[in-house]
């Protein structure tokens, strides 16, 4: 499904718009490209499911005068599709008698007659790029998720929410919103416009990075809630070696999460629901473990666990900060303030970006690294147990988390780690490989009603290693919930991989 920037246009006779004139100028390009330009003439949004037309196809328009009707016919070379017009949008359908195809999802599940799909892949619709960690979520409410690294998407709703409306955003894109009722059952294309902020709209003046960080840590009160909640979350740890999958874990937790004050009680996870996939012919990788998983995703709860880069003023000796750029983050304008250690500080620190909300100072996202200058100094912060007879070491640890809004308060909605090593078994020359392990959690719901501490039963260990927690799987669960779906080559893997889905009994 494509949808293609909205315009002006208006009508309740979608046949008076179909018929509308517009004027193609002779083109040889892709059908993606020629709709594109469709659009740009009658400020529509096409709408079609992906599996009907093929984007990528080369078409050649002569020029000349058509319709609406006339021009999409001849782009998609299908005289027999239904066109109707709702709104600003031209849904395109196949013929009765042809039915799209649908992309099956890694794990099947039974979806139930109160539930509907919608789901896709997001992209930039000037370079037609994947737009990864992409919010998609329903308007006005907590639920939601993010884009896997494809810019695939997939939410399950309640048959309840079919009259809702979705939205879609990332860092540096204009939001979109769309009925949620022309997207169902379909794989969806959808593409968003980079933002442009207009100069003269823009006061240019000096910004004190250092100010800015202050103005942030002053105004936690008001960005951030100070009651607890519960937060619905989606997790998934894997790890690749030798740039091949060998083993996935995931999850879905309740999470207890504290209010964002004074020394707040310690965030819990209740675990839900929890499935993985492991190879039997690597399980060797396995005998390394790292530091990664459901702790560290609390812990990179920023604004409640203050790192020493956050903290400006105490930490002014060891780290440079600058303001960089202005960006826009779900249609509001953000600060950057890029930092770093400094030259003369030889231990291992971080460097990376922040992006700070230029009206409500509330820190929006952040991406960080572990200075790759001192990185491998942190094998002993990262490695949590080895075989004797391996030597592991770091090669880049990156992290990137993200704050969404929800009744005006901020909740951490995305959380993600990866971490690269370099292995090498002792005593052999050529037994050097590349391990790869990382670990994220996306937050698909809030709750603020009732939120009390789970007991001591109901809290799941966040230190231990979590693909080694027995439970028991649940096939019809999995269909009816919100997840990540698996890249492209994730995907593949899981495909080949000789293990299957491991079951225990409760």
């Amino acid at each position: 499904m494509l949808l293609l920037p909205a315009g002006f246009l208006r009508s309740q006779d979608g046949d008076d718009v179909l018929g509308r004139m517009i004027h193609l100028s002779k083109e040889k390009n892709t059908v993606y490209r020629l709709l594109d330009k469709v659009s740009d003439q009658t400020g529509l949004l096409f709408i079609y499911d992906s599996k009907l037309i093929d984007n990528e196809k080369t078409v050649r328009i002569p020029d000349g005068d058509y319709t609406i009707r006339q021009a999409i016919y001849r782009i998609t070379g299908d005289e027999q599709l239904n066109l109707r017009v709702i709104g600003n949008h031209i849904l395109i359908s196949p013929p009765q008698n042809k039915i799209p195809v649908a992309i099956p999802d890694t794990i099947p599940g039974e979806e139930t007659n109160v539930h509907f799909v919608v789901k896709g892949i997001l992209l930039d619709r000037q370079t037609n790029d994947p737009i990864e960690a992409g919010t998609v979520g329903v308007l006005n409410t907590s639920i939601g998720s993010i884009t896997n690294a494809n810019g695939e998407f997939r939410l399950t709703l309640p048959d309840s929410l079919r009259t809702s409306t979705l939205y879609f955003s990332h860092l540096g894109y204009e939001p979109r919103e769309v009925a949620a009722s022309l997207l169902t059952e379909q794989n969806s294309t959808i593409v968003l416009e980079a933002k442009v902020i207009p100069i003269q709209e823009v006061v240019v003046r000096i910004v004190n990075p250092l100010r800015l960080l202050r103005d942030m840590q002053e105004n936690i009160r008001k960005n951030y809630p100070q009651s607890p909640a519960y937060l619905t979350t989606f997790y998934r740890e894997g790890i690749e070696r030798k740039s091949q999958f060998v083993g996935l874990t995931e999850a879905v937790f309740k999470v207890y999460k504290s209010g964002y004050k004074q020394n707040p009680s310690p965030d819990q996870v209740k675990l839900l629901k929890m499935r993985r996939i492991i190879s039997q012919r690597e399980k060797d990788t396995l005998i390394a473990r790292m530091k990664s998983g459901i702790g560290a995703s609390l812990h990179l709860d920023l604004i409640k666990e203050m790192p020493d880069f956050l903290l400006a003023n105490e930490n002014i000796e060891e780290y440079t900060y600058a303001s960089t750029d202005i960006t826009v983050i779900d249609n509001r304008l953000a600060n950057v303030v890029y930092f770093e250690q400094k030259e003369n500080v030889r231990s291992p620190l971080y460097r990376g970006e922040l992006y700070i909300d230029s009206e409500n100072n509330a820190l929006l996202r952040a991406r960080f690294e572990i200075n790759p200058k001192y990185i491998k100094q942190t094998v002993g912060m990262l490695v949590e147990k080895k075989s004797r007879n391996l030597k592991i070491t770091p090669q880049r640890v990156t992290y990137t988390v993200t704050y969404k809004p929800y009744n005006g308060q901020y909740y951490i909605n995305h959380v993600r780690g990866d971490l690269y090593f370099k292995i090498k078994r002792r005593k052999q020359l050529f037994g050097t490989f590349p391990l790869h392990t990382w670990f994220e959690m996306v937050t698909c719901k809030v709750d603020t009603d009732q939120v009390s501490r789970f007991t001591r039963n109901e809290a799941l260990p966040t230190r231990t290693v979590f693909a080694e927690t027995e439970f028991t799987y649940d096939e019809k669960f999995w269909g009816n919930f919100n997840v990540i779906p698996p890249e492209e080559r994730l995907n593949d893997a899981i495909g080949k991989i000789s293990s299957k889905i491991e079951e225990t009994e409760e």
